[in-house]
């Protein structure tokens, strides 16, 4: 071979080798766009691919095993299977979120429907065979679904409740969710409303949230009243009555142009006398503000103005000219412009002659003062006995002939007013009665209103002082001292409160169960509790009085990171000191490790921010166990 052949052998030989490069690097390229083509027109972008000669890549996350065998499959149309390089993953399965259970329960004349989505665990043909077999029950339609998953907390305690709640309700509808229920109802009158919604609260279990929307028929208003005072810049409004919302502002726009600044509710019903109710009143409330002051009574169409004892009768004269001749069609006036009161209070001054009737909180009627005569007593003693109990009543009147004719009216009336009240007093005299008490009801000063402007008609010159106190409402369901016990240890039966091991740290359950019992504790506000820590006998015995000391005080820590006022709550420790089990076996000692709430009083704390707990005397109690 000649030299200029070797040369030339030489130089073909890199043009050779870069040409290879050339045309393997152009079937990668063109490999790995064809297959990237595929895919993208398939709408599997998620696949990335690389070409490493003849080879095919396949890398990315599949989003399930169908989306990965479908890129596999394409690519093998375009690419030799036994090239392709499969490195996909797929994604990995999400556990399935359990459903949300509900159920709605609509209950009409016409029967009752079930409708939602329950655990299949709950015994639904219980809940329907007991729903049939209330009275009078039409047909149980059944359109529940199930589903085999475990009940949520709260649950079962909630649908319990709500079956219990659509017993109650003939029309009405409930719904369940875990730890909620929701009532929908119509009820017969404002009364059954409210023993409806004390029923429902009183029922609720502890940890059920219960919202309710109870509607009821527009009341009937009889007679239809208004109440408004006004002395030394002070005014209030006792009762408040109209037809429509649009009334209820045109008077409390009214009585705020005259600077009154106080509630401003009107009870909306039935029995308004005329259709310029609204007018008359405004105009009657023009007429006491400027009077100064005094009472202004309007019941259905009968108008009394009672004004102060101090207002010169030349402006008496005036406003009362003016407000009778503005008045509208219907409406008569009554005006008085009294002596000055004095009001004894006793019934035995010589000189005031007056009827006095006290209430105890206990329920202890007293009557005292003067009556006509004795068939007149014994017909006011029969009426007390009916009102307030044969066994309550003690009668100590005495006979006075002079006595005006209409005073055993007035008398019974007084006495109607007293049984609105919790206690109380009532005091009658020739042209007055005063009404001072408690009760547990926001309307009770509209209801004694009513009563006594309708009684007493033309002399309607009468004062209420009524507090309102919300341990009375029995819409409110606030627990008597017993039941706020009573309602922890139900809570503390199921739910152990737990420390953490030789510490007085509370576990995470135990914090739990912590919100449970601060809940039910926010309507014992006036119930002296005693948090007592107790242990076992193992260790020594001044180190278990001072756990013990340790995990009451702890407890009551977490009821004030709750916001729980405490005032009323006091930590004891006892140590090993009152065992309730065998401290030589295990179980026994699990058992003395335990938290206790124990009741220290049958009394409420006065209602006051200083009061304490320390000045109570302990009496037995119901107890529960509550820690490790």
């Amino acid at each position: 071979m000649s030299f200029r052949s070797v040369l030339a052998f030489l130089a073909a030989v890199p043009m050779s080798i870069g040409g290879a490069y050339v045309s393997a690097d152009w079937i990668e390229q063109r490999s790995a766009e064809v297959v990237e083509a595929s895919l993208i027109d398939d709408g599997q972008d998620w696949a990335e691919v690389t070409a490493n000669g003849l080879q095919v890549s396949l890398s990315g996350i599949a989003p399930d095993e169908a989306s990965r065998f479908k890129v596999l499959s394409l690519v093998g149309q375009s690419v030799d299977p036994d090239r392709i390089v499969d490195q996909m993953d797929v994604r990995p399965t999400a556990e399935f979120k359990a459903p949300d259970f509900s159920i709605e329960m609509l209950r009409n004349d016409d029967g009752i429907s079930l409708i939602g989505l329950m655990p299949a665990s709950s015994d639904r043909a219980k809940i329907i065979s007991s729903l049939q077999a209330l009275e009078g029950m039409g047909e149980v339609t059944d359109l529940l679904e199930t589903v085999d998953y475990d009940a949520p907390p709260a649950w079962q305690s909630a649908l319990n409740f709500a079956t219990d709640a659509l017993r109650e309700l003939p029309k009405s509808k409930v719904s369940a969710t875990p730890g909620a229920v929701s009532v929908t109802a119509i009820s017969e009158s404002l009364e059954d409303k409210t023993r409806i919604e004390a029923r429902l609260k009183r029922l609720t279990p502890s940890g059920i949230k219960l919202t309710m929307d109870i509607s009821a028929p527009r009341q009937v208003i009889t007679p239809f009243t208004l109440r408004y005072t006004l002395e030394d810049g002070a005014a209030s409004f006792d009762a408040c009555s109209a037809d429509t919302q649009q009334t209820a502002r045109r008077i409390i726009n009214a009585a705020k142009d005259i600077g009154y600044d106080g509630a401003s509710t009107c009870a909306i019903g039935l029995g308004m006398p005329s259709p310029f109710w609204g007018d008359a009143v405004a105009t009657a409330l023009t007429g006491l503000h400027e009077l100064g002051g005094g009472a202004l009574t309007i019941s259905d169409a009968d108008v009394t103005l009672v004004a102060l004892d101090t207002v010169p009768q030349a402006t008496f004269d005036r406003v009362v000219g003016e407000l009778d001749a503005n008045l509208p069609e219907v409406f008569s006036l009554h005006a008085v412009r009294p002596e000055k009161i004095v009001v004894d209070g006793t019934g035995d001054n010589e000189e005031i002659v007056e009827f006095v009737a006290t209430r105890s909180p206990e329920g202890q009627v007293q009557l005292r003062g003067r009556l006509p005569d004795e068939q007149i007593k014994e017909i006011v003693a029969s009426y007390a006995r009916a009102a307030f109990g044969s066994n309550a009543v003690y009668v100590a009147t005495r006979d006075d002939e002079n006595l005006p004719a209409d005073w055993s009216v007035r008398v019974l009336a007084a006495l109607e007013a007293l049984d609105k009240l919790q206690s109380g007093s009532v005091v009658v005299q020739d042209d007055y009665v005063e009404v001072r008490g408690v009760s547990g009801s926001k309307d009770t000063p509209s209801v004694i209103s009513r009563i006594l402007g309708d009684k007493l008609g033309d002399a309607a010159n009468f004062d209420l002082s009524i507090r309102y106190d919300e341990l009375l409402d029995p819409v409110l369901n606030i627990p008597t001292p017993e039941e706020c016990v009573a309602r922890v240890n139900a809570i503390l039966t199921e739910n152990k409160i737990e420390f953490e091991p030789s510490s007085s740290d509370l576990t995470d359950a135990a914090n739990q169960t912590m919100d449970l019992i601060a809940a039910e504790l926010l309507n014992c506000r006036r119930t002296s509790i005693e948090i007592g820590g107790h242990t076992d006998s193992q260790g020594r015995e001044v180190m278990n009085l001072s756990l013990s000391q340790a995990r009451a005080d702890a407890i009551l820590a977490a009821l004030m990171e709750r916001r729980i006022l405490t005032r009323n709550i006091t930590a004891k420790g006892y140590g090993e000191s009152l065992p309730i089990a065998d401290n030589d076996t295990e179980a026994g000692r699990e058992i003395n490790r335990r938290i206790e709430f124990k009741l220290l009083t049958d009394e409420p704390l006065p209602a006051t921010d200083d009061a304490s707990a320390g000045d109570t005397t302990e009496t037995p109690s119901e107890t529960e166990t509550a820690s490790e």
